[in-house]
């Protein structure tokens, strides 16, 4: 690719030697000026793609808003834009800015009048500010629309055709969705111009997941199973879909009166509480995280070993983009679908569209029900001070390492946020990780610090 040398060094510094398929079919295209429509599933390298594309027809010493990205949810802005930050980071005075709801619009507006060159946020809150007056798109050259169809089924589209009504019409415009309902094919119609379409084949390696059905008699039944899952596979990461929110609750409050550590991802969830559950699954400090399909979207977790559907996916593009959550990076991953006799046509459809028959899961272990849960592997610190303190992570794990008592290998995922840091540790070094923070400093100042 003819990058700018600071993007390609970066790219060689993070260890980007290869691209992925949708980023191999897409980017030329970005980078040639044309609209893009790009269709692949989740953990494909969509968001390096158009990061990519943005960065290097950025003009940094314009200090305007020249890139806007819409996602669907609160979670998937911030992963987009810590990705943007990550792959900008051979480029000096560059401003990446997270306009979400769910948060005070206060600190934002005095964000935005420091300026920003690239902005990612969820429609709503975006229609705000265009609407306010604070976001001024008029030197806008490129919108990306992610998770595109998601945005559809939460119902942004009108918010999405107001905001498209404000831009420049003389544009770029890149779309990215996992899938390609009629809802997208109108929107590009009236939205894009001659728009080059790239879809990268969604069917997933049997050899990397094991996908297996497993028929059920009732919900008690269900939960059974999946308490037995866990204890024959044991994961650290394990992902269990459920197709309602009330499900959603009901069955992680049943995982953990199983003893396990869980946690739940629904709408109903403040600002504060979806960020602690995301970070704590993503750090191995929960085992289990039980989900919708909505909220789980844009998922940013890399090692999730097993998948559980506690009832199968309305669509079976939606099962697809489920079992695709595991195996990620080469890695193996398990896939298990539960389902009762109503529910037949279903499995009959996922059959189909696999073009063969989905094995039945094998006899579990005996004397299941004599094991006991297991804890995660690790703990979750966090850390007052974030980004607006200029906090990163070297600094993090400088300060951890700095007495000698925990290692860099003790040390899991670190996550800075505007104003917090959230870190993992090794549970048995979680004591020794409080007391060198505690007592130590950060950045030259002392901080405080507690599990979560």
């Amino acid at each position: 690719m003819n990058l700018k040398d600071e993007l390609l060094r970066n790219l060689a510094s993070l260890g980007y030697h290869d691209m992925t398929p949708i980023q191999a079919a897409s980017l030329p295209a970005m980078l040639s000026g044309k609209d893009v429509v790009a269709q692949a599933k989740t953990g494909s390298g969509k968001t390096a793609a158009f990061g990519l594309g943005l960065l290097q027809k950025l003009d940094v010493a314009r200090f305007r808003v020249q890139s806007l990205v819409l996602c669907p949810t609160r979670e998937l802005a911030d992963q987009v834009a810590n990705e943007i930050r990550r792959l900008a980071r051979g480029i000096h005075n560059i401003k990446v800015l997270a306009l979400c709801g769910g948060t005070p619009i206060g600190p934002q507006l005095g964000s935005l009048e420091h300026g920003a060159h690239i902005v990612i946020g969820t429609p709503g809150r975006i229609d705000d500010h265009l609407r306010k007056g604070s976001l001024k798109p008029e030197d806008l050259t490129t919108l990306v629309l992610d998770e595109a169809d998601r945005m559809l089924d939460m119902g942004f589209g009108p918010a999405v055709e107001a905001i498209i009504k404000r831009l420049p019409r003389k544009r770029q415009t890149l779309l990215f969705s996992a899938t390609y309902p009629d809802g997208i094919r109108a929107m590009v119609g009236h939205v894009m111009k001659s728009p080059e379409i790239v879809s990268i084949d969604s069917a997933h390696d049997s050899d990397t997941i094991m996908q297996y059905l497993c028929q059920v008699a009732d919900d008690a039944d269900r939960l059974d199973v999946i308490r037995c899952l866990l204890l024959a596979y044991r994961p650290d990461s394990a992902l269990v879909f459920c197709n309602t929110r009330r499900d959603v609750q009901s069955v992680a409050e049943s995982i953990r009166r199983a003893g396990f550590v869980v946690g739940a991802l629904h709408g109903e969830l403040d600002q504060r509480e979806r960020e602690q559950t995301l970070v704590r699954f993503a750090n191995k400090s929960t085992t289990v995280l039980v989900a919708t399909d909505v909220a789980a979207r844009g998922l940013d977790v890399d090692d999730v070993q097993t998948v559980i559907n506690y009832q199968i996916a309305r669509d079976t593009e939606v099962h697809v983009h489920r079992i695709g959550r595991t195996a990620r990076a080469g890695k193996q991953g398990i896939a298990v679908s539960l389902f009762e006799d109503k529910e037949i046509r279903k499995v009959e459809a996922l059959e189909a569209m696999a073009g063969h028959a989905i094995e039945t899961l094998p006899l579990l272990p005996e004397n299941l029900d004599k094991q006991t849960s297991y804890k995660p592997p690790m703990v979750t610190l966090q850390i007052e001070g974030g980004r607006k303190q200029k906090i990163r992570p070297g600094d993090v794990l400088g300060a951890l390492t700095s007495t000698g008592s925990i290692t860099r290998d003790d040390v899991g995922k670190i996550h800075v946020f505007e104003q917090c840091v959230y870190v993992g540790v090794k549970r048995a070094r979680a004591r020794d990780a409080i007391d060198t923070l505690s007592t130590g400093k950060l950045k030259g100042r002392a901080v405080r610090v507690r599990q979560i």
